[in-house]
């Protein structure tokens, strides 16, 4: 029971990580790759471990995996955030059919080729 639970997780964690390198390669930006591969990878991650720790089965394994799966969880979506901000703020190009920009009001990106619908914002942040 315990090495078909432990099959059954790394297939799924295994499948999370197909799902990440499919993003990677057919997503057309580099915003939108980053999203895909942050989200599914940590999630593949952390299902491989949990397959790891279900089947060895002791405390030194799963506490060693659980460890790793709380860290992957706490600093990959921080790290793909600020690689993202520091992408965004050299200009790396948008991908041409973005429609709607959010920050370029803050960071002085405003393009006049994303439409009208550049400079809608839903929040008012400078408190006017």
């Amino acid at each position: 029971m315990q090495e078909a639970v432990s099959a059954i997780l790394l297939i799924i964690g295994s499948a999370f990580m197909f799902i990440a390198g499919l993003g990677i390669v057919r997503m057309p930006d580099l915003f939108m790759r980053m999203s895909c591969a942050t989200k599914a990878s940590t999630l593949g991650v952390g299902f491989i471990l949990l397959a790891l720790a279900v089947h060895f089965g002791q405390f030194g394994v799963s506490s060693r995996a659980t460890a790793t799966i709380i860290f992957v969880v706490v600093t990959a979506p921080v790290a793909a955030h600020m690689i993202g901000r520091s992408a965004y703020i050299v200009q790396v190009p948008l991908w041409k059919n973005s429609i709607i920009d959010h920050l370029c009001d803050r960071y002085d990106r405003c393009k006049l080729e994303l439409g009208s619908y550049a400079h809608e914002r839903t929040d008012d942040p400078g408190g006017d």
